[in-house]
């Protein structure tokens, strides 16, 4: 292998790399920059879309037809409608003609062709001298019309039993049919259509921390009951050993373990993530936000309160749609007897200067720096007054000792002038 060669999981660019082997190169053009020349970046493709479908396909998938097939019913829901309605006319046309060559061929072995109805004959099915006879006569026996034109008799039991079976059996396809078309209507698929997340996540300060925010909103009336969102950080990463991740998924934490994950969505809420120290977000600054590539996938989940079916909704926000020191706009006010939601601000921002550009672990750590500063200079006060308290109880002590030993000086020298008197 040559040296020159880049890694096969090589997250740097090619224009990067060029950059790294050619060193700083002179700026170019009107002269501003830094020195280097600025790469753009190449856009992330989608994991998951902003409709929630996820951008994935699957190949070399063995034995995929026979998987498919024995999971016929769940293949039938999932296909397209174009291709059910395929499926349900093949499935009743196939059964006609399949049951009508069969009487045909019943009433071609007895003879029925070649009789006339002015015999003294009984074929096997009355008034069925032809092909298409034998077609009209399957239709009428598996859809239970019954003209009462053609009809089996008794001369022929077989006839009798294939006329058993084909009842049988088409009471199985159209239950199987039916209850597919039903599923695939009831699907709670079509329930996300009402289910919105807003075009852009946010990150401000809430409550004195630095969050990440983003919108959800119900059009419709009914409810999504025990409605619960999460969320999930999808970028690639590089393990210590070497090996090439390139969709690691972390949990990023929405209030589930105290319960604020469970939402009563009856107007649109603002679900706000905590960018503390066990948040994949702890250390991003808006510089880095800026060149960072990651996805974050967004997901509301509930049971739809007509079907009692469980939907999913999902969406995703790019590092280039996570708006930094943004707030959005409110939706909900406050009327005579009620309250209105406007969804003509649900996806509108207002920026707030005030956000902090560093990140939440530069905040944290200015933070403690100056608790510690604040508690050293209370220290140095409280040092500094109990040094001159010492210092004073030890002068007051000091003289208290001087005036002991003047007084017992003047006791002293009283007798000494007395007896010098003398």
């Amino acid at each position: 292998m040559s040296v020159g060669k880049s890694h096969r999981y090589s997250v740097v660019s090619s224009s990067e790399e060029d950059v790294h082997r050619h060193g700083n190169m002179p700026a170019l053009g009107n002269g501003f920059g830094n020195g280097k020349i600025q790469t753009r970046r190449k856009a992330r493709s989608r994991f998951v879309n902003k409709t929630g479908q996820c951008n994935v396909s699957f190949t070399h998938m063995e034995e995929q037809s026979q998987r498919y097939l024995a999971d016929i019913f769940t293949t039938c829901v999932d296909i397209r409608w174009r291709w059910m309605f395929v499926l349900f006319s093949l499935a009743f046309i196939l059964s006609w003609l399949a049951f009508g060559f069969i009487f045909w061929v019943i009433a071609l072995m007895h003879g029925d062709m070649d009789r006339t109805s002015g015999d003294d004959f009984t074929p096997c099915v009355m008034q069925v001298n032809s092909f298409v006879a034998a077609f009209l006569f399957s239709v009428e026996t598996q859809t239970t019309i019954g003209y009462g034109f053609r009809c089996v008799t008794e001369e022929c039991p077989m006839a009798v039993f294939m006329v058993v079976v084909q009842s049988i059996l088409g009471c199985i396809i159209d239950s199987f049919m039916i209850g597919a078309i039903m599923a695939k209507m009831a699907r709670p698929k079509k329930r996300a259509e009402t289910l919105l997340f807003s075009h852009n996540a946010v990150i401000a300060m809430r409550d004195g921390k630095l969050c990440l925010m983003w919108r959800v909103g119900n059009l419709r009336k009914s409810h999504i009951v025990e409605a619960h969102v999460r969320a999930q950080l999808i970028k690639p990463r590089m393990t210590e050993e070497g090996e090439y991740i390139p969709l690691d998924q972390i949990d990023i934490n929405v209030g589930y373990d105290q319960g604020l994950d469970r939402i009563f969505l009856v107007s649109p809420l603002t679900i706000i993530h905590e960018i503390n120290e066990e948040s994949p977000l702890f250390g991003i600054s808006k510089q880095d936000l800026d060149n960072a590539d990651f996805e974050i996938v967004v997901i509301l989940e509930g049971m739809v309160e007509a079907t009692a079916m469980t939907a999913q909704v999902r969406s995703s926000y790019l590092s280039s749609e996570i708006l930094w020191g943004h707030r959005f706009e409110p939706v909900v006010f406050e009327e005579k007897n009620h309250y209105k939601v406007d969804f003509t601000h649900f996806h509108k921002t207002y920026e707030v200067p005030s956000t902090p550009c560093c990140s939440a672990k530069d905040i944290e750590e200015s933070k403690s720096l100056r608790s510690s500063a604040n508690f050293c200079y209370e220290n140095e006060l409280a040092f500094i007054t109990r040094e001159e308290e010492e210092q004073e109880d030890r002068m007051g002590e000091r003289g208290a000792e001087m005036e002991t030993l003047s007084t017992n000086l003047n006791i002293d020298q009283r007798p000494y002038h007395r007896e010098s008197e003398i």
